[in-house]
């Protein structure tokens, strides 16, 4: 069965209670909802729900809108991947916002380049995690400084990278070498070893990594049987025969 997904177990009482009410669309919720995503970042919760909840006060009301805490709120949804929490962001920010930046036909407002040019950039990130390029974007994260400054509210952003990084490999395959495996995790030596074999519980075995076998990694054989009866192949072929009236 799978979780609900406006669940967050760390969800404090006020918020719920807001989320669950009229007060969920009323503007002057809106700090409220800014500083439990400030709340987020500092302590390694996450509260998808609420924070589309935000996205959307802020198209109901563009005057209230705080770049910081959209950026905040695309940064945390990152950790969270392959869920399609970033995509869900996005769709709730004004097309200006998500226009490229040398698009003349939709330049942004006044004020709103930052903005455009942060989501953009996040994007770019999202992009490579979903197309499991993990060693490329460890690198785009690295080289530009605005990424630095986009992550810095979200603590331990690298570590829950990491994590998130690891699950999806665990799903996928069952040994990797060990240079390809710290390119994706981006860490090396002590560390790796620390992160590989007593965080994720994986075997060192030389230069290969082995992964336990698990539900999502097995490889089974499937069998697909059709179960089509004879008198619906008689039905379609006796169709093909009549002349149209």
């Amino acid at each position: 069965m799978g979780v609900p997904f406006d669940l967050a177990p760390d969800r404090p009482d006020h918020i719920d209670q807001i989320l669950n009410g009229l007060d969920r669309y009323n503007p002057e919720t809106t700090s409220v909802f800014q500083d439990y995503v400030m709340q987020q970042c500092e302590n390694q919760t996450y509260d998808c729900y609420a924070n589309l909840a935000l996205l959307k006060l802020y198209q109901f009301n563009p005057h209230l809108n705080r770049d910081e805490t959209i950026t905040n709120i695309l940064v945390k949804a990152l950790t969270v991947f392959p869920n399609p929490d970033f995509a869900l962001c996005l769709s709730l920010l004004s097309t200006h916002v998500l226009a490229p930046l040398n698009t003349s036909a939709h330049a942004p407002a006044a004020g709103d380049a930052p903005l455009s040019e942060a989501v953009q950039k996040l994007n770019v990130l999202n992009n490579l995690l979903g197309g499991a390029d993990y060693s490329a974007f460890w690198n785009t994260l690295d080289s530009d400084d605005l990424y630095a400054d986009l992550v810095a509210d979200v603590s331990g952003f690298e570590e829950l990278m990491r994590v998130r990084i690891a699950v999806t490999v665990s799903q996928s395959i069952r040994e990797v070498d060990r240079a390809i495996l710290e390119s994706w995790l981006n860490c090396r030596g002590k560390e790796f070893d620390h992160f590989v074999g007593t965080v994720c519980g994986w075997t060192l075995e030389g230069v290969k990594i082995k992964i336990p076998l698990n539900k999502e990694n097995e490889a089974k054989g499937t069998v697909v049987r059709e179960n089509v009866k004879f008198d619906q192949f008689s039905r379609v072929i006796k169709r093909s025969f009549e002349q149209p009236a």
